[in-house]
């Protein structure tokens, strides 16, 4: 570690924007910084900065040279951070200098819509909660709840499968691992009341011809931490280190090769994968559920934000999967798809040459242990945090959405030309 850096490090925030005491956390006057870092030993130093501190939130983390990196600061560390990128020679910008006034503003639009289910909002997880059991009474013969288990504080993780006839390949959609991505559960429900409610014949073809489960939460607790406590929060809420810090990235927890690649062992870092695979409850519980449906699921769609990517195993290597260049080739299709309507561009690629190296995640395992040969993660709008980062504007939720489910058709519809429902 440099000496700059170690120098850095000795100051602590006064109060903690990572979770890490109960009161509800605000970001009055914190900046938001791009950073673009151009060498090697910049990512080392961001990564330290990362590891090794709970003081800065990482929104998007250092993984690769010329790959931009968001990263909120407090106040009193401006001097000290901006002294760090000028010594180091990191280009860099600042994208706003309030981050509580973009949290501010979308609250106001929040409490300015009614809880009605129209995607017009981002809603609660009770709200969504009492959508899905709403969904179940009005259509009984097509659609039952289901479960996943339990989360940390006792939480349901809920879903609903979507049934039409007997002997349909299954898939799977998962929506919100990461609490602050809110747009995940939209795209989710909305997805699911497409399937029920769509009068076009290539949505109905696919809701009749496969069974779904759909899970628009499955981190249930980060979510609620996330509209009550602190907008940014990511992680589960298990307490570590005495209750100083609190969960672990439900979506580096899994025991595929666990811990080898963009994981921290820091209990207060967002990228913190646990002390072991499946040590949440969370993860633990909805990974027996998915291996009750080993010989039911095909095909594996994981909801994410933000960069607009669709992206395929692996994550923990560069290393391609066996079914790689099938996986690229649906991909296309269904990135191609969801540009029609309002040429929304995402690129697909494999997650650690794509995005960022990551191991120990929910779509690695599902590929990797439960062989489902069908894995894809979507990381929805927008393409980045300049554009609303984890915050997108609501009046997004619809149009990213209606993309999405032209997209699903799109990879549903490719994958069954190359024989994967056969």
């Amino acid at each position: 570690m440099t000496v700059t850096l170690k120098l850095f490090l000795c100051f602590q925030f006064v109060y903690s924007a990572t979770g890490t005491i109960t009161s509800g956390a605000r970001y009055d006057n914190y900046r938001l910084y791009e950073l673009h870092p151009s060498a090697e030993r910049h990512i080392r130093l961001l990564k330290d900065v990362e590891e090794n501190s709970d003081s800065f939130i990482f929104l998007q983390a250092a993984t690769k040279v010329n790959a931009s990196v968001a990263v909120v600061v407090a106040p009193h560390k401006f001097a000290d951070f901006d002294s760090i990128l000028s010594t180091e020679d990191i280009t860099h910008r600042i994208v706003t200098h309030d981050v509580q006034s973009i949290i501010h503003e979308e609250s106001l639009i929040q409490s300015r819509v009614s809880d009605k289910f129209e995607w017009k909002k981002y809603y609660k997880l009770e709200t969504i909660y009492k959508w899905l059991d709403s969904v179940v009474k009005r259509y009984p013969n097509v659609t039952s709840s289901i479960s996943a288990g339990e989360s940390y504080q006792k939480r349901d993780i809920k879903g609903v499968k979507i049934s039409y006839k007997n002997g349909n390949p299954g898939i799977l959609i998962e929506g919100g691992i990461h609490a602050r991505e809110w747009i995940a559960p939209a795209v989710a429900t909305f997805l699911l009341n497409s399937l029920l409610t769509s009068d076009d014949p290539s949505i109905r073809n696919i809701a009749e011809n496969f069974d779904w489960y759909i899970f628009p939460s499955v981190n249930p607790d980060g979510y609620v931490h996330s509209h009550t406590h602190n907008r940014l929060w990511r992680k589960t809420r298990k307490p570590y280190k005495n209750g100083s810090c609190f969960g672990a990235d439900p979506n580096r927890n899994w025991g595929f090769h666990f811990g080898e690649a963009g994981v921290s062992k820091n209990p207060c870092s967002d990228i913190f994968s646990g002390p072991e695979a499946f040590s949440e409850i969370e993860t633990e519980s909805y990974s027996k559920y998915l291996t009750s449906l080993k010989d039911k699921i095909h095909t594996a769609i994981s909801f994410h934000s933000y960069s607009q990517l669709l992206l395929v195993p692996y994550g923990h290597t560069s290393k391609k999967p066996e079914n790689f260049d099938d996986l690229m080739e649906i991909g296309r299709k269904a990135i191609k798809a969801l540009a029609k309507r309002y040429n929304t561009k995402y690129d697909v690629g494999n997650i650690y040459d794509t995005i960022y190296p990551a191991s120990g995640a929910s779509l690695e395992w599902i590929y990797g242990v439960l062989e489902i040969p069908l894995a894809f993660t979507y990381e929805l709008r927008p393409s980045s945090h300049s554009s609303g980062g984890f915050e997108l504007p609501t009046d997004q939720i619809i149009p990213t959405a209606l993309e999405t489910v032209d997209s699903i058709v799109a990879l549903i519809g490719h994958a069954k030309t190359l024989g994967y429902y056969d």
